[in-house]
């Protein structure tokens, strides 16, 4: 529908990477040392941002074995993570209380989540990642639909050096009883390289695990990533980035956890690729385009298990975001101006079958909507505060305009350069998933349906009177308006079956704290979490998902993390990381009864060490060989993050990983 002014933003990029430079000055291409990205139009220094914003380093979660993105994010202040049951599950992630469909999830700057903000976190690893950023708080003003809780933002890594190839295998022994020597097998292999001016990485990996069930719990993934970055003049950068996944998770349960199922799976397949220009046409103003396509062929198996079985259900579903943006930035002394624009088509075709005794049921769907945006932001410094303000105006064909809008200020107190205090406040909106508004059959969609909204604000101090020491603490509130929610009794006979009625609530603190003594770095973190429901809609009853005046599912309401590493010999590393969960509320389902009861999962310790120890080492023309050893959950800790789904007990990998050049 929109695809002309697509196709004619992809013209725009070769021209405005071919035309002649109209400035000199050559500057780093590829640098983010200190800067964060993701918070506003244009990189910024950490200490200009209002946001409580936090950076992992992809080189330091590989180093302490962490391979998905939801694993990731787990000891992160802030965020609560669900996955249901063994490696390759379903990932969920709650920031600030928000629902699971509420954060917004970038790759080197596109949109990965489904349509209506939905998100698998265990489908993203952590394979060729230069960093993560997390933005917490309401961005929509510059990103649109789903940033309502924040923004969690993958980028992927640039080469830099001479050439550099490396491989690592690393074997998984879990602690459930089997008959295996090796329950989980990974392998990578990765090159990296660059210049000045260019810089390239690629990597592909595979992890195979047979899961901690005793049947049909195996777990596959592939995936294919690379970026190349280049400055072909001093006044022009162009980036490259694609990521192919494939990936298979077998599961023997049903909703309740039980194994009932000897060959059901869900698949999927993910291509995202995206071109960016960066050009500086003059002192004073450069524009950026970008042009990116999300794709994802996803869908389950449960053929009948035996002939006696008549029952079986296959569903396949395909969606693809493209997406076009054009953003021009004015520079106005220490302040920016950005003026931007975007348009995005998402495509959405289902099908599903169903047999049963009483014969074969089919289903299929195929839909479309369109978005067009325009935004404006202003961000600079003046002395010791640094400012930011933003609006964008959403014009999208099915719930029309809507607008979003922030503001923050960021301030080193007077005389005290190592405190600073911030504060931020914006709404934020996320749109109806398809299902929503266009099911038809058993559930009806409802096409009249608003957008999710939400309102939040922070406050916050950071105090650090030394390079090795660095503490923060912030204080949120965050409302939610406008919740979509299901009923299977419509107000109207034959009436759609979801409507705008849930309103919640959500407040908390956040500390962090760092510190450095000699060698040794340490960590910590604690969330204080505290969300209610306003408005239960529909539902009614103790066992009901949203209980009035109630606490939401799924939020524990206090957490906690420490970590540490330092070496132990010249060519030695250790690591340890202790987290703590506390109790959170769920639903236990009964597949007898079709009914739901309230239960309270309780919390858990979980210890993780391990270590690294490099055995040989040479010259760029000679490998370099490290042994990795490494113990999760220790404790051998029993619990569930999602209602009769067990997560895994105590786990030891040991791998080695081999490297030449660079």
């Amino acid at each position: 529908m929109r695809a002309a002014p697509i196709l004619s933003c992809s013209a725009f990029l070769l021209a405005l990477a071919v035309a002649p430079p109209r400035a000199a000055g050559q500057e780093d291409a590829f640098s983010l040392q200190g800067l964060v990205v993701t918070a506003s139009p244009t990189p910024r220094s950490a200490d200009a941002v209002a946001s409580h914003v936090t950076v992992l380093q992809g080189d330091e979660l590989r180093a302490t074995g962490v391979t998905s993105l939801g694993e990731a994010l787990r000891e992160v202040a802030g965020l609560d993570v669900a996955r249901a049951g063994s490696f390759g599950a379903l990932t969920s992630l709650f920031l600030r209380g928000g629902e699971s469909d509420h954060t917004l999830v970038l790759v080197d700057g596109v949109q990965v989540n489904q349509a209506g903000g939905s998100f698998d976190f265990a489908t993203l690893t952590t394979d060729n990642v230069e960093r993560i950023e997390i933005v917490r708080g309401p961005s929509s003003a510059l990103y649109g639909s789903d940033a309502m809780a924040g923004v969690v933002h993958v980028i992927t890594r640039i080469g830099r050096g001479a050439p550099r190839v490396t491989a690592a295998v690393e074997a998984a022994s879990y602690a459930e009883p089997r008959d295996e020597a090796v329950d989980g097998l990974r392998w990578s292999a990765e090159v990296t390289g660059g210049s000045d001016r260019f810089g390239y990485s690629a990597t592909l990996a595979r992890d195979a695990t047979d899961g901690i069930l005793d049947f049909n719990n195996r777990h596959r993934s592939t995936v294919l990533s690379g970026s190349a970055r280049l400055m072909p003049d001093d006044v022009t950068r162009v980036g490259l980035s694609l990521r192919l996944t494939d990936r298979t998770f077998q599961f023997p349960t049903d909703g309740s956890g039980r194994l009932v199922d000897r060959n059901a799976f869900s698949f999927g397949d993910e291509t995202l690729s995206s071109l960016t220009v960066d050009r500086r046409l003059s002192d004073h103003v450069s524009v950026r385009a970008l042009v990116a396509v999300h794709e994802t062929d996803t869908g389950t198996d449960d053929a009948p298990d035996d002939p006696s079985d008549a029952d079986g259900f296959q569903s396949l579903d395909h969606f693809r975001r493209t997406v076009g943006e054009l953003r021009a930035n004015l520079m106005l002394g220490e302040a920016v101006f950005t003026l931007g624009g975007e348009l995005e088509e998402e495509r959405q075709r289902s099908f599903s079958e169903a047999t049963s005794a009483f014969g074969p049921f089919y289903g299929r769907s195929e839909s479309e909507r369109a978005n067009v945006a325009g935004f404006a932001h202003l961000t600079g410094r003046r002395g010791p505060v640094a400012f930011n303000a933003g609006t964008r105006v959403e014009d999208n064909e099915r719930f029309g305009t809507g607008a979003t809008w922030q503001l923050g200020v960021s301030a080193h107190l007077p005389g005290e350069p190592t405190t600073r205090l911030r504060a931020s406040i914006g709404t934020a909106i996320k749109e109806p998933t398809f299902f929503e508004n266009f099911a038809t059959g058993f559930v009806v969609g409802n096409p009249n349906l608003d957008p999710e909204r939400s309102r939040s604000w922070e406050v916050g101090v950071e105090h650090t009177p030394t390079e090795d020491l660095r503490l923060q603490a912030t204080y949120f509130h965050q409302s939610l308006q406008d919740l979509i929610q299901y009923t299977s009794t419509p107000p109207a006979p034959g009436g759609p079956n979801y409507h705008n009625v849930g309103a919640a609530r959500a407040r908390g603190v956040e500390v962090d704290a760092s510190v450095r003594v000699g060698a040794v770095e340490t960590g910590a973190s604690y969330t204080w979490l505290d969300t209610r429901v306003d408005d239960a809609g529909f539902d009614s009853g103790p066992d009901a998902t949203f209980v009035e005046g109630g606490a939401l599912l799924r939020r524990p309401a206090h957490g906690a993390a420490l970590r540490a590493a330092a070496p132990v010999t010249p060519r030695g590393r250790l690591f340890a990381r202790l987290s703590w969960v506390g109790s959170r509320g769920d639903l236990s389902f009964d597949p007898t009864t079709f009914t739901a009861r309230r239960v309270e999962l309780p919390g858990h310790v979980l210890l993780t060490l391990g270590g690294e120890w490099q055995v040989a080492s040479g010259p760029a023309s000679l490998p370099d060989l490290t042994i990795t050893l490494r113990a999760e959950n220790v404790l051998d800790e029993a619990y569930e993050e999602v209602t009769g789904f067990r997560a895994p007990g105590r786990q030891i990998y040991i791998g080695a990983r081999v490297a030449v050049g660079g």
